[in-house]
């Protein structure tokens, strides 16, 4: 809703002209300090504020990705992404193989993917580097997902004594977790499927 809003209001390519680089930045600044501060200081703040924070960093991540609107025609690749993530949610709390293990694999994996990235940006541009990473970052995104709803079943198994307030606050990282994985595999997907307008 953030996003659509932002579109048809112009705010943010309103912002990038008036701050130039750093209004292009300054959304993307925030939502790192926001998700560094959650995952350092969930078991201190309230549940309340612990939501608000979530929410400011939702309604930030849809008013940064509102320009994907002017190149690409979401419908097909949203409903993939949704779909998709459904079923590996829906994997990774039911099945019995343990993803939890692939932890590690998957933090190295997702650097050696933001350097490549980087690196290919740099050096490589080009149509085919794009799809291909979009390939093994769709990939990685997926096992992330199965491992995040994995990680949700147990941190919730593991803070159910510990009172609702903590379940609640545990709820919110898991929240948090879950949609990085979700807005990380819906551009990925569109990077591969999107219709460019």
């Amino acid at each position: 809703a953030v996003a659509i809003l932002t579109q048809a209001t112009g705010a943010y390519i309103a912002l990038i002209q008036s701050l130039g680089v750093i209004g292009a930045w300054a959304p993307f600044v925030v939502e790192i300090v926001i998700a560094i501060y959650l995952g350092a200081r969930i078991e201190k703040i309230k549940p309340s504020t612990a939501r608000v924070m979530f929410y400011v960093y939702a309604a930030i991540m849809g008013f940064s990705l509102s320009t994907i609107f002017m190149a690409y025609d979401l419908g097909i690749s949203l409903a993939l992404c949704a779909g998709f993530f459904f079923a590996l949610t829906m994997l990774g709390m039911t099945t019995k193989v343990n993803m939890l293990k692939a932890g590690p694999i998957l933090l190295v994996g997702l650097i050696v993917l933001i350097v490549a990235e980087m690196l290919l940006m740099i050096f490589a541009p080009g149509q085919t580097m794009l799809m291909v990473i979009s390939a093994i970052g769709l990939v990685l995104f997926a096992g992330m997902t199965v491992y995040d709803a994995q990680a949700t079943r147990a941190l919730f198994a593991q803070y159910a004594g510990q009172g609702e307030d903590m379940v609640k606050k545990v709820s919110i990282i898991c929240a948090l977790n879950l949609y990085l994985d979700f807005i990380n595999m819906f551009l990925y997907i569109l990077q591969l499927f999107g219709d460019r307008d």
